[in-house]
């Protein structure tokens, strides 16, 4: 059953991170590069304190726009700070609902109040199709 299928066994480990002080150029280059939509936010503990995605990005640049500024400044001003996570031991079905009901894309995995990894979308789709390998069905 896909209820018995954890965060733990389908979530991305290997994360790009920003640091809070991480400037927001150098941050959009980060996202460009890896060509990912946004990434946690670490202290130096490894606890998550925000998300910085490509909405920041564009709220930084509108922000510069406006107040005739050069524009960037630290991560840490313009993420988003209240951020909804998941445990690792979380089911994929509740992970899924999650998804659905609050429009995310992907979502920190915490334990501890550290960061272990992210789930996405995606990661949820890779699990039905394990799932589903061991079933007929048609195209």
């Amino acid at each position: 059953m896909l209820r018995s299928v954890k965060a733990r066994d389908y979530m991305t480990k290997n994360l790009v991170t920003f640091k809070p002080e991480t400037d927001v150029y150098i941050a959009v280059d980060y996202l460009l590069a890896h060509k990912i939509s946004g990434a946690p936010v670490v202290d130096g503990a490894g606890a998550l304190v925000g998300i910085f995605s490509e909405s920041d990005c564009l709220r930084s640049s509108i922000q510069s726009t406006y107040h005739e500024g050069q524009g960037g400044g630290a991560v840490q001003d313009y993420m988003t700070k209240n951020v909804d996570v998941v445990d690792p031991e979380a089911d994929i079905i509740s992970i899924a609902e999650l998804f659905i009901t609050k429009k995310r894309r992907r979502l920190p995995v915490v334990e501890r109040g550290r960061l272990v990894g992210q789930i996405s979308r995606r990661d949820i789709l890779r699990a039905m199709k394990d799932f589903s390998t061991n079933r007929e069905y048609v195209l």
